[in-house]
């Protein structure tokens, strides 16, 4: 599984400036989050602080800064005096998070069309042919990545903050869980997710809002579906199968 932290222990750069504080906070925030999303940690395993620490090249006041955004964005769980450990989801908690945010993303794809511009569907279009790229060289994690771009464009679009809160809350506590759940997936299910994305780009271009509602609803639920049967095979200790034809890692620490 492709990580962003580096395995050598090479320490992370602080840029020149008075915006180098800022600049190490978020690249620090952003190699973490990637790799607990990656399942470098297994779920309710402890974090090791230590360890990432040495790998990163700072001190534990950073990184626990870190683990505090990680903590609000529903990754992990900061335990009272004894640091903090990797949420654990069940398969109830992941079919009633998924349906919630089938809702979420239906209801941003309707308000959406009513007012996004046309430099907004540019973009999306753009950052769609990106994961297209990445897609055809089975780049899991950069594919992974501009995928959640798309899905956040499309709820920003909406002009609701509220509704772009409530997502941003319940995307994190499922991140992990939706990255775990292409290792899941058949080359196939994740052609259809392709088509499927594809679907969303069309209706979103004709700023057909009852159209793409229906298509992000049904896409999130095929989703759901992927990431239940990854959960199901973790239970029973089976290796998920990647969509390159590989296992996926072990996911313990």
């Amino acid at each position: 599984m492709k990580s962003t932290i580096p395995q050598d222990g090479m320490p992370l750069t602080r840029p020149a400036g008075n915006g180098g504080e800022v600049s190490l906070h978020g690249e620090i925030l952003s190699r973490l989050r990637d790799y607990v999303v990656e399942g470098n940690i297994a779920e309710g395993s402890r974090v090791p602080e230590r360890q990432l620490c040495e790998m990163f090249g700072i001190s534990r006041t950073p990184l626990r800064e870190a683990l505090k955004v990680l903590a609000a964005e529903g990754l992990i769980d900061l335990l009272p005096n004894r640091g903090a450990r990797v949420r654990q989801l069940s398969r109830r908690d992941l079919e009633e998070l998924f349906e919630v945010m089938g809702g979420l993303e239906s209801l941003a794809g309707r308000l959406a069309c009513e007012s996004i511009t046309d430099a907004e569907i540019v973009e999306i279009e753009r950052l769609h042919y990106e994961m297209y790229g990445h897609y055809l060289h089975r780049d899991m994690h950069s594919y992974f990545q501009v995928n959640q771009r798309i899905h956040e464009r499309i709820v920003e679009a909406s002009r609701n903050e509220t509704l772009r809160l409530t997502y941003a809350n319940f995307a994190g506590r499922i991140r992990r869980v939706r990255y775990s759940a292409n290792f899941a997936r058949k080359r196939q299910r994740w052609g259809e997710a392709m088509r499927e994305h594809e679907a969303i780009l069309d209706a979103l271009r004709r700023r057909a809002g009852s159209e793409l509602s229906d298509i992000l609803f049904h896409h999130l639920r095929a989703k759901r579906t992927a990431a239940l049967e990854h959960h199901d095979q973790a239970e029973s200790g089976a290796p998920a199968v990647a969509v390159d034809g590989a296992s996926s890692p072990n996911m313990s620490s």
